[in-house]
């Protein structure tokens, strides 16, 4: 059983093949080699991995983002972001930061937020002096802040099987979302100064409020959606469609910016990137049912209580574990298979779940932009044209910049339960 649940995965994930195969064939391969039960029971657990309404969300989310994208909302958000930060020093690096913050709050799209961004502001920023290298690394590590700013839908999978509540993960998520994007913008402006960027322009007063106006039905959207859930008055996955219905509207109606063509198109895309997400969500779950059928998440228990661990020593392990997951794992795989694991031995060290949670996904969110196998990598240099290891170099100081946010939000759970509430 071991071969079949980690050393044939590893193997298959280093020759490159597609991370829900791996989760499939080694399930497939336990049942007709190792468990004494019918292969019938393949299907019951995969199709019953995507029986849950919560998972309604995702593909939801995933298409009002799209729409966010075609419709040109989203760079309206762009625009009103670097009218707001015109007279800061470096201004255009902590646009690109707040820019990124801005989209997470609609889309929660890591990769679509670099892709957006890179087209629009990469070659701003290298003839603003920030050199290719460097802006590539910025545009790629601003981008993983979508994934911790809510609506996440890293945050909906950990809520679906951790069982814990998607409305109050989504408030957790704020207050680390914004010290990721401060820390950022932090450091993008001390590095201008060293490297003598002025400000990309002084905006006035008229600029900003032409700006705002021309925002403003973007900038409603998330407060309507996650006012909202907050409020009680739909759930998420009621918000989702609620987003997408928002969407259409003001593309159709008041931007007039999109056909019905153009939204026929967006919703192929969308829907093809949920399957992407769905079929991982069901290969994964049958390699967790796999897993907690053998009684491995109690072995790991045992193994970790037996080390004499404090709570400390095991967020920090975590923390570790984490980071090097997310150099060859998605976020979304990563927790469908880790977050039954590990989210019962943080609970008998009295960890909060809801903190896990946060600490989980901003981990998975830097494993989004760390080599050698970071998504956020992929989808840059198709949009920047660098090579591989240009990117890796301008990238380096900002994995170091989120790990220092790491530490604090994982050191300092009040940052994510102050909002979020305690268990």
């Amino acid at each position: 059983m071991t071969a079949v649940l980690f050393i044939l995965p590893a193997a298959l994930l280093a020759l490159g093949a597609p991370v829900f195969l791996v989760f499939l064939l080694g399930g497939v391969l336990a049942f007709a080699f190792v468990l004494p039960m019918p292969p019938l029971a393949i299907h019951q657990v995969v199709f019953g991995g995507l029986d849950h309404y919560a998972l309604l969300a995702v593909p939801f989310f995933v298409f009002a983002g799209e729409l966010m994208n075609v419709s040109g909302m989203a760079g309206r958000l762009v625009v009103w972001v670097l009218a707001l930060t015109g007279r800061v020093p470096g201004s255009l690096g902590v646009a690109t930061v707040g820019s990124s913050a801005a989209m997470g709050l609609v889309s929660g799209s890591s990769a679509a937020a670099v892709a957006a961004l890179g087209k629009t502001l990469y070659p701003r920023l290298t003839d603003n002096g920030y050199g290719k290298e460097r802006s590539a690394g910025l545009i790629a590590s601003a981008g993983a802040i979508d994934i911790v700013i809510p609506p996440s839908i890293a945050m909906i999978l950990y809520g679906l099987v951790a069982e814990q509540s998607i409305p109050r993960l989504f408030v957790a998520g704020i207050v680390p979302g914004i010290v990721i994007a401060v820390m950022m913008a932090g450091f993008v402006v001390v590095i201008s100064k060293k490297s003598g960027i002025s400000a990309a322009g002084r905006v006035d007063r008229s600029t900003i409020a032409r700006a705002t106006a021309d925002a403003a039905w973007a900038l409603f959207m998330p407060v309507f959606v996650l006012g909202g859930i907050y409020q009680g008055w739909f759930s998420p996955t009621e918000a989702g469609g609620f987003a997408c219905l928002y969407a259409m509207f003001v593309a159709l109606v008041i931007y007039r910016t999109m056909s019905i063509a153009d939204i026929v198109r967006a919703a192929a895309d969308a829907a093809v990137l949920s399957a992407k997400i769905l079929i991982i969500v069901a290969a994964a779950g049958l390699a967790t049912w796999l897993m907690t059928t053998q009684g491995i998440p109690q072995a790991i228990v045992a193994w970790i209580g037996a080390m004499d661990l404090t709570a400390i020593g095991f967020l920090l392990a975590v923390n570790v574990f984490l980071l090097a997951v997310g150099c060859f794992l998605d976020p979304t795989s990563a927790i469908l298979v880790l977050a039954p694991l590990l989210v019962p031995i943080a609970a008998s060290f009295g960890i909060d779940p809801i903190h896990f949670g946060i600490v989980m996904t901003v981990n998975l969110a830097i494993g989004m932009f760390t080599p050698p196998f970071g998504l956020n990598l992929f989808v840059a240099q198709s949009v920047t044209g660098l090579p591989a290891h240009s990117l890796y170099r301008g990238v380096m100081p900002f994995v170091a910049v989120q790990i220092a946010a790491l530490v604090l939000i994982t050191y300092i759970p009040a940052l994510s339960l102050t909002l979020g509430g305690p268990s």
